[in-house]
């Protein structure tokens, strides 16, 4: 379970990077830039927070 939270971050950066490769390849829609930065920042933000609680 620790590896997982501790990869839980990184995970949700990679959801982002995701949204942003179907908007640009595909489907130019306002929602999918809102989900991205969604993402990021939540994935940056549990990121830092859960490595630093579990090291």
């Amino acid at each position: 379970m620790n590896t997982f939270l501790k990869n839980l971050g990184a995970i949700l950066v990679l959801l982002g990077v995701a949204c942003l490769a179907v908007y640009y390849f595909s489907l130019p829609e306002n929602y999918l830039l809102v989900t991205a930065l969604a993402l990021e920042v939540v994935g940056i933000a549990t990121y830092i927070i859960v490595n630093k609680f579990i090291d």
